[in-house]
């Protein structure tokens, strides 16, 4: 009977310990909210669908290409050449990003405000990494955390908030790591890689890969709000070497109350990006979510269907593909697309001087639905209009794309709040509240 007395109790302890919380890893949301750049000097429209071509090796037209060296104006946007090229390893030890990174235990959730350049070229959110906090571009088309830091000269960090490795007690150099990326406008950052705790609106990782430029282009220097770059694309891409490394989200996923984050990027305003929960406040009417293919390492979906202003939907080519690309200013669709929607507004020509489709700056522009992974996306009317090339002329933020794939960068998302769920590998969007 005492034994039997002893099994009973010792059957009640291990329930005990079963229901126990205290191995559980309590995950939340975290928001990081944009801030604003006050250096850009404005929006020129030839040389933002110049960098998107070349970001993605894509031909560039020769009146393009005189249109943009024509400009006198600058726009501080950066596109890697580099995406993709990162090298896929077998193994434990290859792992991308190594066993080190790992997510700190938190309430699962985290957002950072993200606020526009003046013109929308391009949005900032502060990044704390060792304790310093920098304003980074978040991209999501490619997959690197790079920073400006002190390893560079004074000439090169003037006005720039820059991260320094020596005032870090979480910081370690990765023996033999370098990293070097090209840009579309021939800028660029090389240098070498070590990892620290990098925290973003609370969502943190202890030993994030972090890239530290020793040398970076006069263009990057001459944009003093704009620290580095933070790639949220998928890991597969990310450009470190002689191993490539795990990007921040797929480090902080496991810790998060859902493996999303969402993109709330807003013409003219504050917006935010958010991570571990879609916030069904920040858009009308039911998400949509559609799979994605990420073999080339981007938030890749099928996008072969198009309709203006509501009409009926047109096929523009069977199997076309897009990825949605925060990091990309215009929106860039198949040729098909462009030119049936600008045959809708009065006066767009496809102007060889400026290198794109243009349109009288008072002409009411339609809105445009976009197949979206088989569902359809509405990008507003009044969100494509780009730049202003004169009194009276003005760039469309909707352009032709010279090669198969589309980009759906900063356009798409000023109409549409986006996530990006990695725990199943699909794309929700909806219309912005």
């Amino acid at each position: 009977m005492q034994s039997l007395t002893n099994l009973l109790l010792l059957f009640g302890l291990l329930a005990l310990a079963s229901a126990s919380p205290a191995k559980i890893q309590k995950r939340g949301v975290y928001k990081v909210e944009r801030v604003a750049n006050p250096n850009f000097g404005g929006r020129n429209g030839p040389r933002a669908l110049l960098k998107t071509l070349r970001k993605y090796r894509m031909p560039v037209p020769a009146a393009l290409a005189n249109a943009a060296t024509e400009q006198n104006e600058m726009i501080s946007k950066r596109h890697s050449l580099r995406k993709g090229k990162g090298r896929k390893h077998k193994g434990a030890a290859a792992a991308a990003g190594g066993a080190g990174a790992a997510a700190a235990a938190g309430n699962g959730t985290g957002t950072v405000t993200a606020t526009p350049e003046a013109g929308d070229v391009e949005y900032l959110a502060p990044v704390n990494i060792g304790g310093q906090t920098l304003n980074l571009d978040f991209d999501s088309g490619s997959s690197d955390l790079w920073v400006f830091n002190s390893q560079l000269s004074a000439k090169a960090t003037q006005g720039h908030t820059v991260y320094d490795p020596t005032k870090s007690e979480t910081f370690a150099l990765m023996q033999g790591a370098s990293f070097e990326i090209s840009y579309g406008d021939g800028s660029g950052a090389a240098g070498n890689v070590g990892t620290d705790t990098v925290d973003l609106g609370g969502a943190t990782v202890t030993a994030q890969a972090v890239e530290l430029a020793t040398a970076v282009s006069q263009s990057f220097v001459q944009d003093p709000n704009n620290n580095g770059l933070l790639g949220l694309a998928f890991s597969s891409i990310n450009t470190v070497q002689p191993q490539p490394q795990k990007t921040f989200f797929d480090n902080v996923m496991s810790s998060l109350a859902e493996p999303v984050f969402t993109a709330d990027l807003r013409s003219q305003a504050v917006g935010a990006y958010e991570f571990g929960q879609v916030d069904a406040s920040k858009f009308t009417g039911d998400m949509t979510w559609v799979p994605i293919n990420n073999t080339q390492g981007f938030w890749q979906f099928t996008s072969e269907q198009f309709a203006v202003d509501g009409g009926q939907p047109q096929v523009s080519t069977a199997g076309a593909q897009a990825i949605a690309d925060t990091g990309t200013t215009l929106l860039l669709a198949d040729a098909n697309v462009a030119d049936a929607y600008y045959k809708q507004v009065d006066g767009a020509v496809d102007d060889q001087q400026q290198g794109g489709f243009t349109f009288p700056c008072n002409a009411q522009l339609p809105d445009l639905q976009l197949d979206v992974g088989g569902s359809m996306a509405t990008v507003k009317g009044s969100d494509i209009n780009f730049a202003q090339v004169d009194d009276a002329t003005c760039f469309g933020g909707l352009q032709a794309t010279t090669a198969g794939l589309q980009i759906y960068g900063d356009i798409f998302f000023k109409s549409n709040f986006v996530a990006f769920n990695g725990g199943n590998n699909s794309l929700g969007f909806a219309q912005h509240v």
